[in-house]
């Protein structure tokens, strides 16, 4: 079985996508997940083959710097295709979950929203249908994908759940609901 992902990352399956970061796998038992602040993360399969990849990425359109090339929105998405190709997935299959892009930090430009659109954009520029997204808002979430099925789970973290991991408080409050999306 192929798999993109190096073993040292693996733990019960669960592959942690981190920012500037994607994976491709064809493991039926394998889940993917990272947490998304402004960052957007672009959840692409292929059905019929059951291959599916997830990148995570902190800046739209290409970087200025070759030290932000690396986590660009262009750079992700040409390695998510690629990676998929790789492993056999046909483009002509290719559906597109995206998620992230929230306004965190009042006071400072709207890169969610920049990196939202850029994910829509390309997606619709290379012919790739969107099946589902969840963009926007003020709220951090954390998103899991099973990639041999397509499907995603989000949980949005609420302010006070942001501050219990930067903090250390004793207490996390006010989560919202899980969000299937199918």
């Amino acid at each position: 079985m192929m798999n993109s992902t190096p073993k040292k990352y693996l733990k019960d399956n669960i592959i942690p996508v981190i920012q500037g970061d994607y994976h491709v796998t064809n493991n039926p038992e394998a889940m993917m997940k990272c947490v998304l602040g402004s960052c957007v993360a672009v959840c692409m399969y292929d059905a019929k083959s059951r291959i599916g990849g997830m990148n995570h990425f902190l800046l739209p359109g290409v970087g200025y710097h070759n030290s932000q090339e690396k986590s660009c929105g262009l750079n992700m998405m040409e390695l998510l295709i690629n990676g998929l190709l790789r492993f056999g997935a046909r483009r002509k299959n290719f559906e597109a979950k995206i998620f992230g892009g929230a306004h965190i930090t009042d006071g400072l430009s709207d890169i969610g929203a920049e990196n939202a659109e850029f994910a829509r954009a390309f997606l619709t520029y290379e012919g790739i249908p969107i099946i589902s997204e969840s963009l926007g808002g003020t709220h951090a979430r954390r998103l899991r994908f099973w990639p041999s099925t397509g499907n995603a789970k989000q949980l949005k973290i609420s302010t006070t759940e942001i501050d219990y991991v930067n903090k250390s408080a004793p207490k996390i409050q006010s989560i919202s609901a899980d969000v299937e999306l199918f």
